[in-house]
């Protein structure tokens, strides 16, 4: 084990975050068989998403499906509304076709082999290698946004990301024990806690004998990032249509952005669109919501119409005091949240 190693095991055995899908610092893997079920549902959740947003998820979640055959065997649609409000709603639909995947060919349990890992719906580079060291203790390298800020800082690393993975990778295999697990959980704790995006605490820093961003004086240099591409704004509509104190909802296409979720009804998102709504009306504009993808951002109008009778539309009605606990994604709850202020603005004049 390399000096480097050795220094920030020892930081983290002494200031290890007690979390649900870790085995204490120093302990082996747990013997539970559903442990790495727990390692790979934490490891999906996580991503884009924070630690303390995810804790709670993951009770639910776990409480609700506590192994892989229960997961496979749940209703999509549940797991879809169980998954509301963690975004990027692909890594819950990839969550289903994997778990049926591993019930499928692998008798419901997780290969320890990275490349098999890798074959799975859903896991990549980073996940496979995850869970390959923290479900199995196998050494592996692993390499997320907060590894990449340690170790280029660590290793002054110049090259742009993402063209610096090649140099990252290559300083990680140097430093990388063979019990790799608790290696790679102090790196993330260290960024999360010490090497941190902006005023990171190299006083504080077990491993900052030899860092080169340190010693520079001006850690925050790294890592180095392409400039970034302002987002295209693209427009939609959504409508609420409500009638005898409920309002319509709709099951969006599997496929596609927010694929699979409860929604209120609504238009294409494009540069532009003015589209016709589902039926003739009286039609409020009460304002619009903007929301963040990963591509573009989105800027919604809502768009009302309050019936006396519920129209021949296809869709599922729920009552109005259910909108708020129905599943549905942030920028839907965005939109609702919009339309019932308005409604309750109007009963208020």
């Amino acid at each position: 084990m390399t000096d480097t190693a050795n220094r920030l095991e020892i930081w983290y055995r002494a200031n290890a975050r007690d979390l649900p899908w870790r085995a204490p610092p120093g302990a082996p893997v747990p013997a539970d068989a559903d442990w790495p079920y727990r390692v790979w549902l934490s490891e999906i959740m996580l991503q884009q998403t924070t630690v303390a947003t995810v804790k709670a998820y993951f009770a639910r979640f776990t409480a609700r499906w506590p192994s892989v055959a229960a997961l496979a065997a749940a209703d999509d649609a549940e797991v879809m509304q169980a998954w509301a409000g963690l975004g990027y709603y692909a890594r819950a639909r990839n969550l289903l076709a994997c778990a049926r995947a591993l019930v499928a060919s692998h008798g419901g349990r997780f290969p320890s082999d990275e490349t098999m890992l890798r074959a799975l719906p859903g896991i990549g580079d980073y996940t496979a290698a995850a869970i390959a060291a923290f479900a199995f203790g196998h050494r592996a390298i692993i390499i997320d946004g907060n590894v990449e800020r340690v170790i280029t800082r660590r290793a002054g690393i110049d090259t742009p990301l993402p063209a610096a993975r090649a140099a990252i990778r290559a300083e990680l295999e140097r430093l990388t024990p063979a019990a790799a697990g608790d290696f790679a959980q102090g790196l993330m704790d260290l960024a999360g806690r010490i090497c941190t995006p902006r005023a990171p605490r190299c006083d504080n820093c077990p491993i900052a004998v030899g860092c080169r961003a340190a010693a520079s004086g001006d850690p925050t240099r790294w890592p180095v990032k392409p400039i970034k591409k302002p987002r295209p704004l693209r427009h939609g509509f959504a409508w609420w249509i409500e009638a005898d104190g409920a309002v319509l909802t709709v099951t969006r296409p599997p496929k596609g952005l927010l694929g699979g979720m409860v929604a209120l009804p609504s238009g294409d998102w494009s540069a532009a669109p003015d589209p016709a709504p589902p039926l003739p009306g009286d039609w409020i504009d009460l304002g619009a919501v903007s929301h963040g993808f990963t591509h573009f951002e989105l800027l919604l109008r809502v768009r009302a119409l309050r019936l006396a009778a519920r129209p021949p539309l296809a869709g599922n009605w729920l009552n109005v005091d259910e909108m708020a606990s129905a599943g549905l994604p942030t920028l839907f709850r965005k939109a609702v949240s919009l339309a019932m202020a308005h409604e309750s603005g109007s009963e208020d004049q």
